[in-house]
């Protein structure tokens, strides 16, 4: 497709647009990056409108799971949320954590972070902050976290590998991380993985899972869990934008290939060779 210089000004530049969207334009379509689709429901997020700490403003629509109901956090905990967005998971992330708590929110695009440091202004949250930045190379110190969140966010970075090498490092030991994601158990057209678009809508540049599990594994991760998984269904008036009615027709008589996962993994407790932790 191009270089993964390219393909991150591609997703800024596009996530910069999100962040002064509306909701429902952004739910409209896969991860809010694609053409607008005619049948206005949420392709990929659940609901988090029940969950305390919730925050209308905060709420892009962009997610593909809910993390933070399956990252175990407790009171006074230090949580990273990895593509913090206009601060959603962090602000419900606050709640578990209390007064006690911090929680870290990092996004490389500025127009998100500004966004999500007005709607903490607005809830009065002190002790949630938010930081621009890569999250292949957070600007945050080594073993700072008990618990690190993401929400449909890693698969728009090419370099995967380095993402869980640096939530290895950011993490305590014993922390661990809670993430939702989008994966592939098949092959997508080639118009779909080629397409700038579908890029940035979280599916073109999604990998196989047991590839995506491999890299939690290699990492030095241990008690890998899938603590959910669902199908993406992707509606005609979406695909249409990418293939002919013929290559539609094909690509929906094939087994579903895209799935959302929630995975949690922990960083070893003891230190040995092979995780390195010490």
């Amino acid at each position: 497709m191009t270089n993964e210089t390219q393909l991150k000004e591609m997703v800024k530049q596009k996530y910069s647009e999100i962040a002064l969207q509306e909701k429902e334009a952004n739910q409209s379509s896969c991860c809010g990056a694609g053409s607008c689709s005619t049948e206005v429901y949420n392709i990929m997020s659940d609901d988090y409108t029940s969950l305390e700490g919730y925050n209308p403003d905060a709420d892009l629509g962009l997610g593909c799971g809910l993390p933070t109901e399956f990252a175990k956090i407790k009171k006074g905990d230090t949580v990273i949320d990895l593509g913090s967005g206009a601060g959603n998971d962090c602000f419900i992330a606050r709640v578990e954590t209390g007064e006690t708590g911090k929680v870290i929110g990092i996004d490389f695009t500025p127009t998100m972070v500004d966004k999500a440091r007005i709607n903490a202004e607005k809830l009065g949250m002190n002790n949630v902050e938010f930081r621009l930045g890569d999250i292949e190379n957070m600007p945050v110190t080594s073993e700072v976290a008990d618990v690190v969140v993401s929400n449909c966010v890693l698969n728009l970075v090419p370099n995967k590998k380095a993402v869980f090498q640096d939530i290895f490092r950011v993490l305590k030991t014993g922390g661990h991380f809670s993430i939702s994601d989008i994966v592939l158990t098949g092959e997508l057209p080639e118009k779909i993985k080629s397409a700038a678009e579908m890029y940035a809508g979280c599916v073109a540049s999604a990998i196989d899972k047991d590839e995506y599990l491999g890299y939690i594994k290699e990492t030095g991760f241990e008690n890998i869990t899938l603590q959910k998984e669902k199908p993406i269904i992707v509606p005609d008036d979406i695909l249409k934008d990418y293939l002919n009615e013929t290559e539609i027709a094909a690509y929906k008589s094939s087994p579903t290939v895209i799935y959302s996962i929630t995975v949690y993994a922990e960083k070893p407790s003891c230190c040995s060779p092979t995780t390195g932790c010490c």
